[in-house]
């Protein structure tokens, strides 16, 4: 198991490492940089692109490890395989298709962001293609919450489209300070591809891990001070992807040992993006201003406003998500009072960070 964690996570840094410095190089010659102004922070231009390096580094080895199960799920495995991964094998095979749709998804998603880094598009327009893009997950290929099967009718396709949505903006909304949304991001993907190996699980922790270790290489370029931006063209897919993993994570598993309050996992690991995603959506329309449109009222930017540096406020950032989310690798194996527990200590750190940030 630990050569298959090292596999996934160091390939996937090796590649993204590679990926994101030749980007970087080329898009400092041909002149393609983001140049200050308006919302934006940085006071000189950086290079752009760090979103087409993102998700080719995510994407390409997915599709090599489906194209290697689908030979290998003949039977004609290397013996240095071993018996555990093996037993994966036939079911990743049979999922073929909704991969290749999640991965169409998030190219989809890919080249929009693009578009809009070239020529802003406005925010209906990104957020109809969303809403298709994540309508086509969860009709065509059955992509759904599985826990939510219980409610009648299009009760949890409805829900799926819009868990889909939110936590492809919350991770859009996080692309507001250097090395931010990557570094949450990471850190939420690890979080779950560890719940996801205790639950037995392969492909969903494989693909956690390579997106765990191509944002690892994008940091190594965008942590405080960044000499390379993803845009949207990175943001949207990865938000997009995680909302995808995590919608296909299996939370309760009674033959793993899992226990129901395991369905609390994805809103405790994800605290801190929707609480940054919900308190500029309100401070927003408060102003009167769209919640779509970019400006400094983000999380981060209230930590600077209150003295922080750019990098302690980004670190500051991730040790709340690894506070709130830390404790949600044990929920699968704890009752309901153990796990309202831990629930309710989550709501408790948000809630400090609050009256902190208003007081």
């Amino acid at each position: 198991m630990w050569t298959f964690i090292a596999l996934a996570l160091g390939f996937s840094f090796l590649l993204s490492l590679t990926a994101n410095g030749f980007v970087r190089a080329w898009s400092r010659r041909r002149g393609y940089l983001d140049k200050p102004g308006g919302h934006k922070q940085h006071a000189q231009a950086v290079a752009l692109g760090g979103g087409v390096a993102i998700t080719f580094s995510i994407c390409a080895p997915i599709l090599a490890a489906l194209a290697t199960a689908l030979i290998w799920s003949n039977g004609d495995v290397p013996g240095w395989v071993p018996k555990s991964l093996q037993l994966h094998l036939p079911g990743v095979a049979s999922r073929t298709g909704a991969v290749l749709g999640v991965i169409g998804g998030a190219i989809v998603l890919h080249v929009l962001g693009l578009i809009d880094d070239a020529r802003h598009l406005g925010p209906v327009v990104k957020l109809a293609v969303q809403i298709a893009v994540a309508a086509v997950m969860a009709i065509v290929f059955e992509i759904r919450i599985l826990e939510l099967e219980i409610l009648p009718g299009w009760v949890p396709t409805i829900l799926t489209i819009g868990w889909i949505v939110l936590i492809t903006n919350a991770f859009n909304f996080l692309d507001n300070m250097d090395g931010l949304s990557a570094g949450v991001a990471a850190i939420v993907a690890a979080i779950f591809a560890a719940a996801a190996l205790r639950n037995g699980q392969l492909f969903v922790p494989a693909a956690m891990l390579i997106l765990v270790g191509t944002l690892a290489g994008y940091l190594v370029f965008n942590f405080p001070p960044a000499s390379l931006f993803m845009g949207d063209a990175g943001s949207l897919p990865i938000g997009f992807l995680m909302s995808v993993l995590i919608v296909l994570t299996v939370f309760y598993d009674p033959t793993q040992h899992a226990t129901p309050a395991g369905v609390l996992l994805p809103i405790v690991v994800l605290a801190v993006p929707l609480y940054d995603v919900g308190s500029v959506v309100v401070l927003r329309l408060r102003a009167g201003v769209s919640p779509f449109r970019g400006d400094r009222r983000h999380f981060s930017h209230r930590l600077v406003q209150r003295g922080f540096s750019t990098r302690t406020a980004v670190l500051t950032i991730y040790l709340a998500t690894l506070a709130t989310s830390l404790g949600a690798i044990l929920l699968p194996t704890l009752d309901w009072p153990a796990a309202i527990t831990v629930f309710i200590q989550t709501l408790a750190v948000v809630g400090m960070i609050a009256i902190l940030e208003y007081t």
